[in-house]
């Protein structure tokens, strides 16, 4: 099965890198058990639906494969748990290395993620200026933690 690697960071610095032309994303999540998690994601008029495993450090199992559009959303009226996520997501390059990074909208709107795919857990990689505090093994940070606890009711409770 496919594995996934990938490290995530928060972005504090500047973002004038983010120039180029970002990709719009509308995705949910359906129930899941065991840690694992269902994903249905909308991205450039295509749906897909995505398993990813259990998390351990940085890797996960994940398998993706594409959904009719009338699919991805009934399963997205019908059956999702939390709110949409709305983000647009810009790929920067940085000293042979892409990144991509999410500005998220909506209930979540002032939170900009960073995330790094390598192809092993212990790669090293150079860090850009504008990278933050690491926050891939935080679990409220995750796309589908935040879909059920976005950042604004954070701020509500703090």
């Amino acid at each position: 099965m496919p594995q996934e690697i990938e490290r995530r960071f928060l972005v504090c610095g500047d973002l004038s890198t983010l120039r180029g032309v970002g990709e719009y994303i509308c995705q949910g999540y359906l129930p899941a058990r065991d840690g694992c998690t269902a994903r249905v994601r909308i991205v450039h008029g295509k749906a897909f639906l995505t398993k990813k495993g259990r998390k351990t450090g940085c890797c996960r199992l994940e398998v993706e494969r594409e959904i009719s559009l009338e699919i991805a959303l009934r399963l997205l009226r019908d059956r999702r748990v939390g709110e949409i996520i709305e983000k647009t997501r810009y790929r920067v390059d940085h000293q042979g290395f892409c990144w991509e990074v999410d500005v998220f909208h909506g209930t979540n709107t002032g939170l900009v993620i960073a995330e790094i795919e390598l192809e092993e857990a212990d790669a090293v990689f150079p860090l850009p200026d504008w990278i933050g505090e690491e926050i891939t093994d935080v679990p409220r940070y995750s796309n589908s933690a935040l879909s059920r606890h976005p950042v604004r009711a954070w701020r509500q409770v703090a």
